[in-house]
């Protein structure tokens, strides 16, 4: 990856966008895809969408979800403290002892999740949000109400990393990593001749309801879409592979396979990986696939989808890590396979 794209990426990892406020990264998005795209979209959910070839009848969408999972502040009390819940599927675990961002309505205020010292007798057995604090160093309620209030939000405050030249890690990975790679596919194809239009979508809200990829898709009434989400790899120590089968950063783009999932899109995918000599490898989605695909494939008269993922690990917490080979190899994949596309194509899984 040229070290340009990777500092785009990372200021994408740096910069706050918990579901539901994920304004900051779409304005850093869009501007970034404005030298590129033919026009870009918005709509009232939040989406920024990047448009290719607008003029095609064969639209390609491909939706990337830029927002994060957070911490949500459900309680200020009479010491100052902050009392929290989920925006998203936050593992309590990961969140004792991190320090974090609060994005309070007044100002932005740094603070630390409290836990009692094993001392003391530590935290036992299971334990939820509703057991951990953040401490922001106030000494009273009034002092902290002139900076938060009740729904403010916080993430972690984690930088994102490069490892062994070879690897990110940090939060959010999940999934402004799919941003940055629909975003890169439409750069990508922009000084080429296509014979297909092409909507990348940033979308949001996907981590709480996945209702950005709807609005998106209804807007758009693309031909066919492809989300570009994580997928669980299991290439780390104390992983049941035979449970939850062989996924490994490096091993290249993983293709989903299920009852949501177009075949013929799939073998598109296939014969473009074969073409480049590219390792893809396989996830399972037997009923729904937990990404912005079911919702796209339900909007209008019904959308054909599948499911391109990136190999992650320790998904959802403060040090996600995925792969830069992975990365670029996915973009690879796409922009081939769209760039090879005559228009004509039938997604039909009854028509040869």
């Amino acid at each position: 990856m040229e070290q340009q794209r990777l500092d785009f990426l990372l200021e994408l990892l740096q910069t706050p966008s918990p579901s539901s406020m994920e304004m900051e990264i779409q304005k850093k998005w869009i501007q970034e895809m404005n030298s590129y795209a033919d026009e870009i979209r918005t709509d009232h959910a939040g989406n920024a969408i990047a448009v290719l070839n607008p003029e095609a009848e064969f639209k390609i969408m491909l939706a990337g979800h830029c927002d994060e999972i957070a911490l949500v502040i459900n309680r200020i009390d009479d010491h100052g403290y902050l009392h929290i819940d989920k925006m998203g599927g936050v593992n309590p675990k990961a969140a004792v002892g991190m320090k974090v961002t609060v994005l309070g309505y007044q100002k932005t205020v740094t603070g630390v999740i409290g836990v009692n010292a094993q001392h003391h007798g530590g935290l036992k057995g299971d334990f939820d949000l509703g057991d951990l604090f953040i401490d922001c160093g106030a000494k009273s309620k009034q002092e902290m109400e002139e900076l938060v209030q009740i729904g403010d939000l916080a993430v972690y405050k984690r930088e994102p990393e490069v490892l062994m030249d070879r690897y990110i890690a940090g939060r959010g990975l999940d999934n402004r990593t799919g941003t940055f790679i629909v975003g890169e596919v439409l750069r990508r194809l922009s000084d080429k001749e296509i014979n297909v239009g092409v909507y990348a979508a940033s979308t949001v809200n996907e981590e709480t309801n996945m209702g950005g990829a709807y609005f998106a898709a209804a807007g758009v009434e693309p031909t066919m879409a492809i989300a570009c989400d994580v997928t669980f790899a299991t290439d780390y120590p104390n992983v049941d592979k035979n449970k939850h089968g062989d996924v490994r950063l490096d091993g290249g783009p993983v293709l989903a396979k299920g009852a949501p999932i177009n075949r013929k899109i799939n073998g598109l995918l296939e014969a473009t990986a074969k073409k480049l000599k590219m390792d893809v490898q396989y996830e399972l989605t037997p009923r729904m696939t937990g990404t912005d695909a079911d919702k796209m494939r339900l909007t209008g008269k019904g959308v054909p989808v599948s499911l391109v993922s990136l190999p992650l690990r320790y998904m959802h917490s403060p040090v996600e890590t995925v792969s830069i080979k992975d990365i670029d190899e996915e973009i690879d994949l796409l922009v081939e396979m769209i760039a090879g596309m005559t228009g004509t194509e039938s997604l039909n899984p009854l028509e040869d």
